[in-house]
């Protein structure tokens, strides 16, 4: 009978979770909002400072930040976390992410939100880059409100068009960016496969830190 009571007494404890499981479940709770916050702050942060470096003189204050959040994925996932496959894998990622989600960006806004307007190849030709061995087609174009802008490969000129040529362009509403320019009809169709590289490195950059954080040593 004494047996018997024991045992019924002792049951309810034993169906009680113990304090360690509780501390587990916080300490897993915690690891995965700290491993999402860096898994998503490191490629937003390369999509903006892409965004960045399309505006006037964005490019340089572009290029530190950019590689900074290089080196803080590098940090974070492995010497933080410990996992070097992942580190270089959300290094890379993060590196490259701006040089595509910037060109992407500038080529959707501003033919999705910009003004179309007729104008006409005045002159065509090449500039010297920052490197001297590098030549960089330009386009000198004159829009029907008499208004002449000269753009570079980065607006879409890359020697495809011949002077005299009739081509439209897409005007920054706020007048930050430059004119992007195209071809007759002048479709506001974005770049499809810019858009995709920018996705596939913000999804590989955030997977790899998500795993590594998640997978973390100590």
């Amino acid at each position: 009978m004494l047996e018997t009571m024991e045992t019924y007494e002792k049951s309810p404890a034993a169906q009680t979770d113990s304090p360690a499981d509780g501390t587990a479940t916080a300490s897993a709770s915690r690891r995965a909002l700290n491993t999402l916050k860096w898994a998503l702050l490191l490629p937003v942060t390369g999509v903006a400072v892409g965004i960045l470096g399309q505006y006037p003189y964005g490019i340089w204050v572009g290029v530190v930040v950019t590689l900074g959040v290089a080196v803080a994925a590098a940090v974070v996932a492995g010497g933080v976390w410990h996992r070097a496959g992942a580190a270089t894998l959300a290094s890379v990622a993060v590196l490259a992410l701006p040089f595509f989600a910037g060109p992407a960006f500038y080529e959707t806004y501003i033919k999705q939100f910009g003004e179309r307007v007729h104008a006409v190849v005045a002159d065509t030709g090449e500039r010297q880059g920052v490197k001297r061995s590098t030549e960089l087609a330009v386009c000198r174009v004159v829009d029907t409100a008499g208004s002449v802008d000269d753009l570079s490969e980065q607006q879409n000129c890359y020697g495809q068009f011949e002077v005299g040529q009739h081509v439209v362009l897409f005007k920054d509403p706020q007048g930050a960016l430059d004119p992007w320019i195209e071809a007759l009809p002048g479709a506001r169709t974005p770049d499809a496969l810019g858009l995709g590289i920018t996705a596939g490195l913000f999804l590989t950059a955030g997977s790899a830190l998500f795993y590594a954080g998640q997978r973390r040593r100590f």
